[in-house]
């Protein structure tokens, strides 16, 4: 039976500001789907500026003060894809070329929720997260933050975007791909 020390593996701070990070995703979904005015789109930008912020240092906080834990290692990929999820989502009623950039999204997450699964039934880990992974995670963020606070952006800039969004997930998807059959 696995035994949890609550306090030393939930109740940090790095595990706090994710599951706070978990919170922000509901309230940015209602305030964008019902934003008719800019600054409706302003709010839910700086919602997930918030949310950026706090993953920036969540992973910073707990390695300075040794507050690294296994629950904190799932729980941060697991608000990031969250959010990112959601974005996606909630972008993809507005601009419609998201929806094949959900397709990747999906297809990306699904492999690598599959890797770790196969991983942690053998008792082992994949190693923490690739370059490729945080930089598409940058790309992601930032471009989809633009979309949300420009909605009337023309679709040449719309497809740009999406574009980028693309390419850092098929690179990261490539690199993720050829870390598990080496593993493997």
């Amino acid at each position: 039976m696995l035994h949890l020390n609550w306090k030393k593996e939930l109740l940090t701070v790095p595990n706090l500001l994710s599951l706070f990070r978990l919170v922000l995703i509901p309230v940015y979904v209602i305030i964008y789907l019902n934003a008719t005015e800019s600054y409706h789109y302003m709010i839910a930008s700086a919602i997930l500026a918030v949310s950026c912020l706090t993953d920036m240092i969540d992973g910073k906080i707990a390695r300075k003060f040794n507050m690294v834990s296994t629950v904190g290692k799932l729980l941060d990929p697991v608000a990031d894809k969250a959010t990112q999820l959601a974005l996606i989502l909630c972008l993809a009623v507005r601009h419609h070329i998201l929806w094949a950039l959900l397709t990747l999204f999906l297809i990306k997450e699904g492999f690598q929720l599959i890797a770790l699964l196969l991983f942690f039934r053998k008792g082992e880990m994949l190693d923490g997260a690739l370059i490729t992974g945080k930089i598409c995670t940058t790309v992601l963020f930032l471009s989809l933050i633009v979309l949300v606070l420009v909605p009337q952006m023309p679709q040449v800039g719309v497809s740009i975007l999406v574009g980028l969004c693309a390419v850092a997930m098929l690179v990261s998807f490539i690199d993720y791909f050829r870390q598990y059959f080496r593993k493997k």
